[in-house]
């Protein structure tokens, strides 16, 4: 009796977790330790700016702190008009990147539509890639004089070029057995072009862009230091003449956040456009 009992009246059934949960768990805690090592290496990075200068017995004219930095564009804030100069800067640099990345992606489709041209014009375009586009600042200054154009054309072609040789590139290296079954289908030049031609190019043309965005702050910054009278470039050059060492750092730190912002922006979209495509693990 007592052992028909004991087997009719089992002991607790031990829980098992779900398939699975061990997997999920090791990902969500994956997922957060990248994001806590960028932000445990930007604090050290922060904390070592704020004492060690002062440690090692450097001037603060030399390397300011970030008590010394914040201080400083406080004051920018109130007194050198310092939303003016970073909305004239982030403006100058988003218009000169839309345009560049415009003119450049146009100019690729059309010479990868046309290899005889391209064969053509390649060497020109090869000069004008060599040849540093900063250095026409000066002479744009010259023709236009100081106002907004010199910084914008020279933000412009600093753009132009990556997106257009990316873009050439991946329409002359497009899947021939596509466009060969495209005609197949009897599709006509414009419908091979965006059915074909142009999303095989969007992976390239993005990266182009990608590399555009954080060129446009330069080039822009270029225009500004050489022959600007308004924009963050500008008061590097003013805080130069000044001695004024936590003006030019907090002009630098701006400059860095609206490259880094038009970099994300055009990384949020080239992943919304391209999730189709498998995502490389690590």
């Amino acid at each position: 009796m007592t052992s028909s009992k004991a087997a009719a009246h089992p002991g607790p059934v031990p829980v098992v977790a779900p398939p699975g949960t061990e997997t999920v768990r090791l990902a969500w805690a994956s997922s957060l330790a990248l994001p806590a090592a960028t932000l445990l290496v930007a604090v050290l990075v922060l904390v070592a700016w704020q004492y060690l200068p002062p440690a090692l017995g450097v001037p603060r004219f030399i390397i300011p702190t970030m008590t010394d930095m914040a201080a400083e564009m406080g004051r920018m804030w109130r007194q050198e008009d310092l939303l003016t100069h970073l909305l004239s800067t982030a403006s100058m640099a988003a218009i000169g990147f839309v345009a560049g990345g415009i003119l450049g992606a146009g100019c690729g489709y059309a010479l990868g539509l046309s290899p005889l041209w391209e064969k053509v014009l390649s060497p020109y375009i090869l000069a004008l890639q060599i040849a540093p586009k900063v250095a026409f600042a000066p002479l744009f200054i010259m023709w236009f004089g100081y106002n907004a154009w010199p910084k914008l054309i020279v933000t412009v072609l600093v753009v132009f070029f990556p997106i257009l040789v990316n873009v050439l590139q991946s329409m002359k290296t497009t899947d021939r057995d596509l466009v060969n079954l495209a005609r197949a289908y009897s599709m006509t030049r414009a419908q091979i072009f965006w059915k074909v031609l142009f999303p095989a190019s969007m992976p390239n043309l993005l990266a182009g862009l990608r590399i555009g965005a954080t060129l446009a702050v330069i080039g822009v910054t270029v225009g500004e230091l050489v022959g600007g009278s308004i924009g963050l470039g500008y008061l590097i050059t003013y805080g130069e003449g000044q001695a004024n060492t936590a003006m030019v750092f907090d002009a630098i730190v701006l400059l860095t956040v609206i490259g880094i912002a038009l970099y994300w922006m055009v990384a949020a979209a080239e992943a919304r456009i391209l999730h189709y495509l498998p995502k490389v693990a690590g």
